[in-house]
C-alpha cells in the first residue's frame, strides 16, 4: 500500500524559507509525477509546483523564482523562499503511480510576523 508521508511545516515570518518533505513508501513502480498542491483559507486548491519523471517542471507564477521542487527515487521537497503571507495554506504531496494518483496527509504553512 502506497503511502506519502510529509514534513516540514510550520509557522515562518515573512521573508523566512521553508522545506517541506513528501517520502514516498510502498511503492514497487516508478513514480511518473510528484507535486506540491496547496488549500489556503477560503481559497480553491492549487497546484504548487510539479516535477515529471521526465523532469519537466512546473510552477505556479506567484511561487516563481521563490520556490524550489526537486525529487528523487522515492521524495520530493519544495524549497519555500521568501515567503509571504498569502502563502499561507495547507501543503499536499501529491504522486502518479502507473494509472493511479496519491495524496499525502496535508502539512499546515502559516506565514505571519
Amino acid at each position: 500500500q502506497v503511502q506519502l508521508v510529509e514534513s516540514g511545516g510550520g509557522l515562518v515570518q515573512p521573508g523566512g524559507s521553508l522545506r517541506l518533505s513528501c517520502n514516498v513508501a510502498g511503492s514497487n513502480f516508478d513514480i511518473d509525477r510528484m507535486a506540491w498542491y496547496r488549500k489556503g483559507p477560503e481559497k480553491e486548491r492549487e497546484l504548487v509546483a510539479s516535477i515529471g519523471s521526465s523532469g519537466k517542471i512546473y510552477y505556479l507564477d506567484s511561487v516563481k523564482g521563490r520556490f524550489t521542487v526537486s525529487s528523487d527515487t522515492a521524495k520530493t521537497e519544495l524549497q519555500m523562499n521568501n515567503v509571504k503571507p498569502e502563502d499561507t495554506a495547507v501543503y499536499y504531496c501529491f504522486v502518479v503511480i502507473g494509472w493511479r494518483d496519491y495524496w499525502g496527509q496535508g502539512t499546515q504553512v502559516t506565514v505571519s510576523s
